[in-house]
């Protein structure tokens, strides 16, 4: 049995340590990992603005010492292989490595000196020189050739070019792969209506319209096609689709507020002659903006809204009073009231900062919709009819975002050439668990039939062992860096809410979450086995055997004691493989499993 003492005490240690996170404003903001990644890209965009920019231009003095500073950073946080990992908590990859050797490159000077195949820059003081003269230099080329170089890459990312398209657009303005490997983007498609794009089966997932602009340009102006067609089709699309991406930018400057991506529509507009376009600057502010104190940039800027919604959650679940954090208008704040210009979502929906950067989607929206359930509890009339209003707008929003298939997508219906773009199981059940909270204040025929249809897209996304994938988080210990053990619980948890734990797809899922618990009575990090803590807590006690989750408790306990639920494991899987991790998610976590299981103790008494 759980010592029910070391229970509270943990269960109080943790709730008192992810209060305190708090911003003044009472929601929470977080931290996201300083990112190899995102650092490279950043350094290589500033590099490229510098290179266009006049020798007496003042922006030197502004981005010279944000490069410098970047690649000292990447120097100490190379991994002993050789290579980096997309955080100083990841295991090297070929992506990341590529896209530091393309910024130590393009951290010289305007003029290119003549290789002996390509171009390549020298910076004026030296540093570079040093960086790829020493040991530093020598071990990632190894690497990358390891891994087996560009067409390694390739392997990595399948026919999706999201990520390995810009990945080869820096190494080719670095000169360190020809132009011709890299494959040229439709650009010309964003002139297109957004609501055929859908049809179209794009090369790139639908939130990386502006890679597709971008860096479709670059290619086209480096390698203009062979086909005199193709060609006068792109040269009339030029400063039309430039314009469409021009509307997507938002107020920050930033893309989906993301460093990667914003970094490759600067470097790529930059590199073509527009280095003064206003889009080019704003873009710059966002990433000078975004540098941290050691010299890293972060993969986003914050998930505010993502882990504000997830913290009310975690709290009420415990039987906290949360109407006392004083952020409702916060949160109804972050609500979209207008089209998106980048997704085309409609109104309604929540992305997952409050930031102009964030695209609605089918994670913060349910997020944010059972959070708004839990403070409605303790809300005044006032508030209420607020809430009320918002939540359906909401419901609406995600009802209207129902795919075919049943499931939900993360941002835009009907777009499924890609992984990132179909149905998934994470999605489709939070999407549940949100509908089913709202249905006695909404239209309750039409979210009846939709989670219908959603369980039966979630039985027959359940693999023959039981568990369910995750479309947003990854394990990279994992085969394929899937994580099941996340994807599982959470899609146990749209069983648990709708009483649907008898079902046998619950029983498969519950069983395959008892057989894959690890002999300390972990799963792993303290993220994964928090949330498997909460799914199997749910069980009646014939339904999952109680050592299972006295040895999940104690696991969690022992962990809580070490101070290990503040150290965040990269579990977070943002789009085309680029990782991260939170440091509020062991918390928020940890918080929901051991405060449903003092409850639980609380009913034995």
């Amino acid at each position: 049995m759980t010592d029910p003492d070391r229970l509270r005490r943990a269960y109080e240690t943790a709730l008192g340590d992810l209060l305190a996170e708090r911003v003044p404003a009472g929601h929470w903001v977080g931290e996201l990992s300083d990112s190899a990644l995102s650092t490279a890209t950043a350094s290589s965009a500033l590099a490229v603005v510098l290179r266009h920019c006049e020798a007496d231009d003042p922006c030197h003095k502004k981005l010279r010492p944000l490069i410098d500073r970047g690649l000292l950073w990447l120097q100490r946080n190379q991994n002993d292989d050789g290579g980096w990992g997309d955080t100083d908590k990841n295991l090297s990859n070929i992506s990341t490595t590529m896209l530091v050797r393309a910024a130590v490159h393009l951290a010289g000077v305007a003029e290119p000196q003549k290789g002996p195949r390509f171009n390549f820059w020298q910076h004026p003081t030296g540093r570079c020189r040093q960086i790829k003269q020493g040991p530093f230099w020598g071990r990632a080329g190894r690497y990358i050739d390891r891994q087996g170089g560009i067409a390694g890459l390739r392997r990595r990312y399948g026919k999706d070019k999201t990520f390995a398209v810009p990945i080869l657009t820096n190494c080719a303005l670095a000169g360190l792969v020809p132009w011709r490997d890299v494959s040229p983007l439709p650009f010309e498609l964003a002139c297109v209506p957004h609501a055929l794009l859908g049809l179209l089966r794009l090369p790139v997932v639908s939130y990386a319209i502006p890679a597709l602009v971008a860096i479709g340009q670059a290619r086209y102006f480096h390698q203009k096609p062979i086909n005199p067609i193709a060609r006068l089709v792109r040269r009339a699309a030029v400063v039309r689709s430039l314009r469409v991406l021009q509307d997507m930018q938002p107020a920050s400057g930033g893309f989906l507020e993301a460093t990667p991506l914003t970094s490759f529509v600067v470097m790529s507009l930059a590199d073509t002659g527009r280095v003064d376009h206003e889009m080019v600057r704003r873009g710059v502010e966002f990433l000078v903006g975004s540098v941290r104190d050691n010299g890293s940039w972060p993969i986003d800027t914050n998930l505010a809204t993502w882990t504000t919604t997830l913290s009310i959650g975690a709290l009420a679940a415990s039987g906290e009073e949360v109407g006392r954090l004083g952020c409702l208008d916060w949160l109804l704040s972050c609500q979209h009231q207008q089209e998106h210009p980048l997704s085309r979502a409609a109104p309604g929906g929540w992305g997952w900062t409050d930031l102009s950067g964030a695209v609605p989607d089918a994670d913060d929206t349910p997020g944010a919709l059972l959070a708004l359930a839990a403070l409605r509890k303790s809300a005044s009339a006032e508030d209420i009819e607020r809430i009320d209003s918002a939540t359906a707008a909401g419901v609406r929003w995600l009802l209207d975002l129902q795919n075919a298939d049943g499931g939900w997508p993360t941002f835009c219906r009907g777009w499924g050439a890609l992984p990132f773009d179909r149905s998934a199981a994470d999605l489709t059940a939070h999407a549940i668990r949100a509908l089913h909270a709202w249905r006695g204040q909404n239209d309750e025929g039409r979210i009846g039939v939709a989670i219908d249809r959603g369980f039966a897209f979630l039985a027959r996304q359940q693999r023959a062992d039981g568990s369910w994938l995750p479309l947003w988080f990854g394990n990279q210990h994992q085969p394929d860096e899937e994580n099941p053990v996340y994807g599982t619980s959470r899609v146990l948890l749209a069983y648990r809410d709708l009483g649907r734990l008898a079902t046998e797809p619950a029983r498969r899922g519950l069983a395959w979450l008892a057989e894959h618990q690890n002999a300390d009575g972990g799963w792993g990090s303290v993220e994964e086995t928090a949330l498997a803590v909460e799914a199997v807590l749910s069980c009646r006690p014939e339904a999952s055997p109680q050592v299972v989750i006295h040895q999940g408790l104690s696991w969690l306990i022992r962990a809580v004691e070490a101070g290990r639920h503040r150290e965040p494991t990269p579990i977070g899987f943002y789009f085309a493989k680029l990782w991260y991790y939170e440091r509020l998610y062991p918390l928020i976590f940890t918080v929901s499993a051991l405060g449903q299981a003092v409850r639980l103790e609380q009913d034995k008494q």
